[in-house]
This record gives structure tokens, C-alpha cells and sequence, in this order.
């Protein structure tokens, strides 16, 4: 390898893609293919940065499989960000396993990095830790062993570990600071900003306050039973009732929980359940018959009676009964906290990280653009989508993957 590509190798672990250019702009061999891709990458030209790439790995010789390992590890990273998330992952691990099998073994964990962030960002957090495990014994660079702990933290986060998640965040700040690089501390710190900001309200009785992180971990620990409205859920500290799937139960369970120790009027809860605006005998009997499931369904956790009015819930072992509701509440929230990371979504990647079809992911990108609260930039398959985030709010709990319980 000579001087320049050296040099250029080290401005690019640097941080510096335009040092990296002024020495290899005018050559076109491959290693000089590969550095111009990963420089592109970081200035942001994703397009002319896959293509570079591309082209260095076919100019690799058969006998050059690490090169082209390397080139394959550098593309999915770009896909990554740009947030591709159909990118072929069998390409990925097949890259990985060329490089752990020569001997690279910090190039196979910065595959193994990239394997974990994409399952986090898909909500497969089990999956993201199992990937994350095998860069354990790998003495890694400031850049990497930083990433390697936004990812372990960014776990921690999604199942509401605050402290190891807090710890995690302190080890990647370090790392950022040896690594001497402005942008990856901007990240970590960006990162460190979900444990600081609300990220839930409290309704209890008829009173309303956010909570940061710390407490919605408290309070799903503690002696109280939580009508989870981020999770569509209810729950205590060792039984959890999904109505993720029974909207109308989970609107009579969040109605009565917000009204304990009190009761619901009939009326009330007809219209706040089946959202009609006038109140007939069948809506009534509707109304008892889903009663009747709700009361079966959290058999085990609380009781749903009769009053004179209406009815009440009325927990069987947890001290008092709470709502915890999103910080802003939005028909299509779990699609703006995607979005709310400040990267260009497409709605493909979307649909796949929601497990949702594209078609609906559409219709929700369409309606949250005709509010003014999302943009898009690019046409076809170029379409991105982007939003500011939430101003003053973290969005973790919107998005998918378990929370204690779960």
C-alpha cells in the first residue's frame, strides 16, 4: 500500500473525507475505488458512494477476498444509514465470516456492529444483543468500541435498563473523546439525550406529569397497576395483558383507568369506545357484551363491576391503578418516532421496521405530510422521509421491542 492510500486510510479514520479526497481524487485503482466510497459516504453522497464501492469490489482480484469483504461491510453501512433496511444481510454475514476466516478481526466487528444496529432499529432486540455478543473479546478502536456501546445502550434503552444504559453512553462518550472525532460525540451525545427528556405522562387520579425514562422503569417496577398506553397494555410488576390487538378493550381499559377510583358513565364509555356520537340500546348492549371481555381478559389483575352509573375498575393486588400515556399524543406516533432520529426514511424500510405493509405506511406518510409534519425529498425509489424530532420529547417507548414483562 503506498504512501497516499496510507494517508488517506488515516484521514478517513479520522473523520476528515475531504483531507482523505485532496490525496486520491485522480486515481482509479481499486483501494483508491474503495477510500473514495467511504469518503462520499461521509460527505454524504450516498448514491456516488455505493457506486465507487461497487466498483472497487468488482476491481478486486478473485485472490483479493478481504478487499472485497471490506468493500461489502463499507456498503451496508451506507445502506444502514441511509436507512435501507432491505439491504441483503446474507451479504453482510458472508462478508463477516471472509474476514473473521483471514484474520480481520476488527473489519468482522464492525460487521457484526452493523448486524446489531439494523436488528435494533428492526426491534429484534434479542437478535441485536446475540449479534453484539461476539465483538466481546475483540479489541476494538475508539470508533468502533464507541458504536459498540450506542448499540449496547440503545438495547439497554428499549427494555428500560436506564443504568446500564447511562453506563453504556459514559464508555462510548470516552471512547468518542480518544477517537477525537466531533461527529461520533455529537452522536453519543445525542444518544445520552432519551435518558433526560420526558418520555411519558402519568394519569393519575386526574392529574397529569411527564416522566423521564428512570421513572417509567420505576413504575413499571413498582406496586401499582399500569394501563400502558404506549404499549397497549395492562400490567403490573410480574403480569402484563397485551390489548395491542383488541383496540376497543384497551379504549374501555384506559377510560376506566384514568377515571379510578371513580367510576365511567355508560354513555361516556360507549362513545369513548366505539367513538359514536349518539347512544342507542344496541350500543349499550355492545357495551356489556365488551365489559364482559375486558373482565375476563384482566381476570388476574384487576376487576371490572357495575356501579348505579356505569362501571368501575378496581385493582385485585397493586395499591392504585395509573395510566402512562405517550408525551404527545398522534394518530400515527410509532411512524414519527422513526422519523424523529433526523435520518431520510424510506417508506419500504419503514414498513419493515414496523412490521406493517408499505401501503399503510404510505397512507400514514401522506396524512402526516398533509399536516405539515413530516417531508419528503427525492422521487421513486430515491424517496426519503424526513422530521425534526419531537420537540422537548424522546420518542423510545414508541418505538417496537420489549419492556419489562413483555
Amino acid at each position: 500500500m503506498d504512501s497516499l492510500i496510507t494517508a488517506a486510510a488515516h484521514a478517513l479514520a479520522a473523520g476528515d473525507p475531504l483531507g482523505a479526497l485532496k490525496r486520491i481524487a485522480l486515481r482509479d485503482d481499486a483501494p483508491t475505488l474503495a477510500l473514495r466510497g467511504i469518503a462520499m459516504a461521509q460527505l454524504g453522497d450516498f448514491l456516488r458512494a455505493k457506486a465507487l464501492l461497487r466498483s472497487a469490489a468488482r476491481a478486486f482480484g478473485p485472490k483479493e477476498a478481504v478487499a472485497r469483504a471490506r468493500c461489502v461491510v463499507a456498503e451496508a453501512e451506507i445502506a444502514l444509514v441511509s436507512r435501507d433496511l432491505g439491504w441483503p444481510a446474507k451479504a453482510l454475514d458472508a462478508a463477516r465470516a471472509t474476514l473473521d476466516a483471514h484474520g480481520d478481526r476488527v473489519n468482522a466487528a464492525h460487521a457484526r456492529n452493523l448486524a446489531a444496529r439494523r436488528l435494533l432499529l428492526m426491534g429484534h432486540v434479542d437478535e441485536a444483543e446475540h449479534a453484539l455478543a461476539g465483538i466481546d473479546f475483540v479489541p476494538l478502536p475508539p470508533t468502533l468500541q464507541a458504536a459498540r456501546e450506542l448499540i449496547a445502550a440503545g438495547i439497554a434503552i428499549r427494555r428500560l435498563r436506564t443504568k446500564t444504559a447511562r453506563a453504556a453512553l459514559a464508555r462510548a462518550g470516552c471512547a468518542a473523546r480518544d477517537a477525537d472525532i466531533p461527529a461520533l460525540a455529537a452522536e453519543v451525545e445525542s444518544a445520552s439525550l432519551v435518558l433526560n427528556t420526558p418520555a411519558a405522562r402519568l394519569i393519575a387520579r386526574g392529574d397529569e406529569r411527564f416522566l423521564l425514562l428512570e421513572d417509567v422503569e420505576a413504575l413499571l417496577t413498582s406496586k401499582v397497576l399500569v394501563v400502558d398506553a404506549c404499549r397497549y397494555a395492562v400490567r403490573d410488576a410480574s403480569t402484563m395483558v397485551s390489548l395491542a390487538r383488541r383496540p376497543v378493550l384497551f379504549a374501555l381499559a384506559r377510560a376506566l383507568g384514568e377515571a379510578w377510583p371513580g367510576d365511567v358513565p355508560r354513555d361516556a364509555l360507549i362513545k369513548r369506545a366505539f367513538r359514536a356520537k349518539h347512544t342507542d340500546e344496541s350500543h349499550r348492549a355492545r357495551l356489556r357484551v365488551e365489559i364482559g371481555r375486558l373482565r375476563a381478559a384482566l381476570r388476574k389483575l384487576a376487576s371490572v363491576s357495575a356501579t348505579k352509573q356505569g362501571f368501575a375498575l378496581a385493582p385485585r393486588h397493586a395499591a392504585e391503578i395509573v395510566v402512562l400515556a405517550r408525551p404527545v399524543e398522534e394518530e400515527h406516533a410509532t411512524v414519527l418516532a422513526f422519523l424523529a432520529d433526523g435520518e431520510g426514511w424510506s417508506s419500504s424500510a419503514l414498513a419493515l421496521a414496523l412490521g406493517a405493509s408499505q401501503r399503510t405506511v404510505q397512507r400514514a406518510l401522506d396524512a402526516l405530510a398533509a399536516a405539515g409534519k413530516v417531508q419528503s425529498h427525492g422521487r421513486g425509489r430515491a424517496r426519503r422521509w424526513m422530521t425534526p424530532p419531537l420537540p422537548g420529547f424522546t420518542t423510545t417507548l414508541l418505538l417496537p421491542g420489549p419492556l419489562p414483562g413483555g
